[in-house]
């Protein structure tokens, strides 16, 4: 057994430090991941190659982190996924893959002209967007119905059919966007105001307004997959409607008036939102017969988005050919591979990897020191905790070598890392009770002893479960018995 760390060796390794709030810790979340080396050199090779990846092995081991270190180390989504309405047949909307530079045009043509304040602008003008009252010709916010100053109404928000028997004519109907002329060098130009805010107004030339038209006279859009999005998507525990996507019910059936068109009821599920990134599914084997339709999304690359509810008026909506490009990244126990559809695993195998990932490393000072970075960064994960000073933390790296012996059987260091940041949970609980500044050493003694679990309380507490039992079983007899009595 290695001797226990104190500041000498720890000043030896380069690593001069009293607590492990001194202890640097990685910025790349690949780096951040102790003891599995082998998993980290596929993780590097499915990141660059974009390879599909299954993880093997028993909770608390890392298996997630390495999924999302995969996903920081892939570049960042290049394309925005939208549905578009369509005119001919709205229950089939149409899909559109844009690009950065698309979006940017766009957003530009949207941005067209010049702003300026509600004072700058033709007072008939001001008076139409809502800016000016026709009255008294105060200006207050175009949102203002009523004017602050007088009181009169500034508009009516819609046109009646009885507007030549109205007798108040000191009302307009307000409007989003006025077009009037000016002269330019003796030739008159059309000109466009349009509301910018409440107290803002744009100003369009007739050559940047024909320009906004070209953009405004593309479909309707909804965007379902946005530029700007996570690498990352977990779907652990996903039902079919979260994995593959959906449609929402419209009670008026998407009637023209009173309901609300298809393409906006659409619902991408995690296969379209991991587009150009990772799908992580904790647990792989517990989506049961989902994963013929991962299969499916896997091998095509696009994955239509359909009601599923037969009862949902959104049953008759569908959106073919959506994109899923994504990299598999499944996590599963080594008891429930056989849980696995075959073919899954052969897609996975045919562009991918599959890693036993390790439950225990060697006892080596190099070990050692990743075992004291990885206290320092489940202490700042945490957020709630003090940090723990170095003789305290060797008390947990002498709790992690007592696991690999009791669990794997093996002179080493455990990696069923969950376990043993719950140890340190609760001895930086223990002493943020005390109101100390650091975990000592009593603190984590304590918490060996509440982290137990209740088959091992059992085990302290009554010779076998056969007397643990009989307890239960004698207390509700007592129990009984002092009932009949009442």
């Amino acid at each position: 057994m290695l001797a226990n760390f104190n500041n000498a060796s720890l000043r030896n390794g380069h690593m001069a430090a009293r607590d492990t709030s001194q202890i640097p810790i990685p910025k790349s979340p690949i780096e951040q991941i102790i003891g599995q080396d082998e998993a980290i050199r596929i993780a590097k090779i499915v990141s660059k190659q974009k390879r599909h990846l299954l993880l093997v092995g028993p909770p608390g081991t890392g298996k997630s982190m390495i999924a999302q270190a995969v996903a920081s180390l892939i570049p960042k989504p290049t394309q925005e996924i939208s549905v578009l309405h369509n005119f001919e047949r709205p229950e089939r909307p149409i899909i559109e893959v844009r690009v950065a530079s698309e979006i940017k045009n766009e957003r530009l043509a949207k941005a067209l002209g010049r702003v300026v304040s509600a004072s700058e602008i033709p007072l008939h003008v001001a008076e139409k967007l809502g800016f000016r009252c026709r009255r008294c010709g105060a200006f207050s916010f175009a949102d203002s119905a009523a004017c602050p100053k007088c009181g009169a109404d500034k508009y009516r928000k819609e046109e009646s059919p009885f507007d030549d028997l109205i007798a108040n004519f000191d009302t307009v109907v307000q409007e989003d966007r006025v077009q009037t002329t000016h002269m330019v060098n003796g030739r008159e130009q059309v000109v466009v105001f349009e509301r910018a805010g409440r107290d803002k107004a744009r100003v369009l030339s007739q050559q940047e307004l024909q320009k906004l038209q070209r953009f405004e006279r593309t479909q309707p859009r909804k965007v379902i997959v946005p530029i700007t999005r996570s690498t990352f998507v977990q779907a652990t525990g996903a039902s079919e409607t979260e994995l593959l996507g959906d449609v929402r019910h419209d009670p008026y059936g998407g009637h023209e008036e009173l309901g609300t068109q298809p393409y906006t009821r659409i619902v991408p599920g995690a296969v379209h939102e991991a587009h150009e990134g990772v799908l992580f599914i904790d647990e792989l084997s517990s989506i049961g017969y989902l994963q013929r339709f991962l299969l499916t999304a896997m091998q095509e690359k696009k994955y239509p988005i359909a009601g599923r509810n037969a009862s949902s008026t959104g049953a008759s909506v569908k959106v073919d050919s959506v994109p899923c490009d994504f990299m598999l990244i499944g996590a599963v126990n080594i008891n429930d591979l056989a849980g696995l559809l075959p073919p899954l695993r052969s897609r996975i195998l045919g562009n991918g990897y599959e890693v036993l990932v390790s439950t225990h490393m060697p006892d080596t000072d190099g070990n050692r020191k990743q075992m004291l970075q990885f206290i320092s960064q489940e202490i700042r994960k945490d957020g709630r905790i003090p940090h723990a000073s170095i003789e305290s933390a060797n008390l947990i790296i002498e709790e992690a070598a007592r696991r690999a012996r009791s669990i794997d059987n093996v002179s080493g260091l455990t990696l069923r890392l969950r376990g043993i940041s719950g140890i340190i949970k609760l001895a930086g609980d223990m002493a943020s009770s005390e109101g100390s500044k650091l975990i000592e050493p009593k603190h984590v003694k304590e918490a060996l002893v509440r982290g137990k679990s209740v088959e091992e309380q059992l085990g302290d507490k009554y010779e076998n479960w056969w007397k643990a039992g009989m307890s239960d079983f004698g207390a509700s007899k007592k129990k009984g018995r002092d009932s009949e009595v009442g």
